[in-house]
């Protein structure tokens, strides 16, 4: 133990960080115990920086205990995958993993990554290998570290998709950890690491005080929700060309019910730099989260409330004396939406990518869609295809010559084309129950359901085809961004959920609490009469959410602090 280090008055995680030996921990003893399914306790902590989050089936729960057996422990693995972009290989072998070490199912998140739900201990090891041996890994997508690095997701939209996504891996590369003991405990490497040395040049020995996140949006599109990210880049383009990105910080939605100093926070725009500088950027501002946030207490942890605690203007000083020198002036720009564009578009290099609506971003197949079979087969018969999963939980099939195989492949198993509303295209559900341990409430197994229910007061008043953003988590979390949702749900209690409203359609506004744990007949009953008034009188081009706040059924959130539960 450090003789400087005042253990007493940190968070119980920095001390389990730092006497982890940069990130082994006991996880070989762990993995090696044949008594129960579980890991150590300290061992759940480092194992999330290998991307990996013990859970166990709540569903099960009362039962087992009643038969005095212990949980269903399972294990949650999530890759890395800057950008979102996968080969048709790579999307083959996680096809396949799904199916011989997980549940049978994929699930695409909202940070543009693969998640397997359902491995258990002794299969952990050969799944996270059978990752690794598609050129893909785990490690940093999740833990007290720069996690994956987000990026615009369509390349036909945009010239500039090529560089944002080179950017992205770039970004994420050199905020790699670079201990070896990923490569140690799960690949069977020699371990060259036995003391206390220096070997993480960025994080140190303790890492970060809580997860950051980084995404790189292109204008008017804000698929990846840039002002919720602890850090953003937003590319600016003159005259066809990439002339460098404005920088933005300090975002992030976690929060808690009953302690309103943990609030989500909207990011700042605090200036511009070159693509020449974006890198270094990004690493001083890790610095600065490093050296400045609160490793007392995990729930005032991120780099958002490191800048509301210090002030902004606090806070680009320190950025520019890392740096050394200042960034520029933020230049104008202007997002349009933050959903995908579904359907065929063609790029400027003649390619043609599709963007297909994922359910809950879970692949799998049901009696009706074969979806989870489409894509096995479009990804063995189209093999120049690239699987990119967006930030909206669905999949665009990219960069193809062969349009019209995709065409007849997806239509055979009843994929593409699909009948959405507005309001279903729009939607995000984080897994909830019955994995998630934080969880109050069902989302990704409820929102289609109740999705269901309001389209039919859509359908009355002729709104079918009206696009609103809506989005559903089980706990205030915000690991499905409820926060910047028109019609905003999170879980209170199992069957209950707190209504917001006001988040506008292109994630640039946080909504508003508008009831409190309402029920299924009042949530329905709540949004009835707001429908109709909106069917009535909104103004031509208005948005849903901008509706609300002008006939008052809302005040407008302005600051992250003036968030209410």
């Amino acid at each position: 133990m450090s003789e400087i280090i005042d253990w007493s008055k940190l968070a119980e995680v920095e001390k389990i960080k730092y006497d982890s030996n940069y990130l082994r921990g006991t996880l070989k003893e762990s993995l090696a115990d044949p008594v129960t399914g579980a890991i150590a306790n300290d061992d759940t902590q480092i194992s999330k920086f290998h991307g990996i989050y013990q859970q166990h089936d709540r569903d099960l729960e009362k039962e087992r205990k009643r038969q005095k057996l212990e949980p269903a422990f399972s294990f949650l693995i999530r890759v890395r995958l800057p950008g979102g972009v996968t080969s048709a290989a790579q999307w083959l072998q996680m096809d396949a993993l799904a199916d011989t070490h997980a549940n049978g199912t994929l699930k695409l998140t909202t940070r543009q990554a693969f998640q397997l739900h359902g491995v258990i201990k002794k299969k952990l090891k050969a799944t996270i290998q059978g990752i690794n041996a598609a050129l893909l890994d785990t490690i940093a997508a999740c833990g007290d570290v720069n996690r994956n690095v987000m990026s615009h997701a369509n390349p036909a939209e945009s010239a500039l998709h090529a560089e944002v996504y080179q950017l992205a891996g770039d970004l994420s590369a050199h905020l790699m950890p670079r201990t070896s003991a990923y490569h140690e405990i799960w690949l069977d490497k020699q371990k060259v690491a036995d003391s206390k040395e220096e070997i993480e040049p960025i994080y140190g020995n303790r890492y970060l005080p809580r997860k950051f996140k980084i995404g790189v949006a292109i204008p008017p599109y804000n698929d990846v929700d840039i002002f919720s990210q602890d850090l953003g880049f937003i590319a600016i383009e003159e005259q066809g060309q990439l002339v460098g990105y404005n920088v933005t910080a300090g975002g992030g939605l976690g929060s808690t019910f009953g302690i309103p100093e943990a609030y989500p926070r909207l990011a700042d725009v605090i200036g511009f730099c070159t693509p020449e500088q974006a890198v270094e950027v990004a690493e001083k501002i890790v610095l600065v989260q490093k050296d400045n946030g609160d490793r007392t207490n995990r729930k005032q942890a991120r780099l958002k409330y490191t800048i509301d605690r210090n002030g902004l203007d606090w806070f680009k000083a320190e950025v520019n004396q890392y740096l050394g020198y200042d960034l520029q002036p933020a230049r104008p720009f202007n997002f349009s939406r933050n959903g995908d564009r579904y359907g065929w578009k063609k790029g400027e290099d003649g390619k043609w990518s599709l963007n297909l609506f994922i359910e809950g971003g879970r692949v799998k197949d049901s009696e009706t869609v074969k979806l989870k079979t489409a894509l096995r087969e479009v990804a063995e018969k189209v093999k120049d295809a690239q699987f990119i999963l967006t930030g909206n939980q669905n999949l665009i099939i990219g960069n193809t010559q062969e349009k019209d195989k995709v065409n007849r492949i997806l239509k055979k198993y009843g994929v593409w084309p699909l009948q959405l509303s507005g309001l279903r295209q729009n939607m995000i559900a984080c897994v909830a129950l019955n994995t998630c341990g934080l969880a109050f409430a069902e989302a990704e197994r409820y929102l289609p359901t109740l999705i269901s229910k309001i389209e039919l007061i859509l359908e009355e008043h002729g709104l079918l085809k009206q696009e609103i953003v809506i989005r559903m988590t089980g706990c205030p979390n915000g690991c499905g961004r409820p926060y910047l949702a028109e019609i905003g749900f999170i879980g209170k209690s199992l069957g209950h959920y707190n209504l917001y409203l006001g988040g506008n359609f292109n994630g640039t506004r946080l909504n508003t609490l508008y009831k409190e744990t309402l029920s299924e007949d009042e949530i329905l009953a709540e949004l009835r009469p707001i429908i109709a008034d909106y069917a009535d009188n909104r103004q031509e081009g208005e948005g849903f959410g901008d509706f609300v706040i002008r006939k008052g059924y809302v005040k407008e959130t302005k600051e992250g602090k003036d968030f209410k539960h």
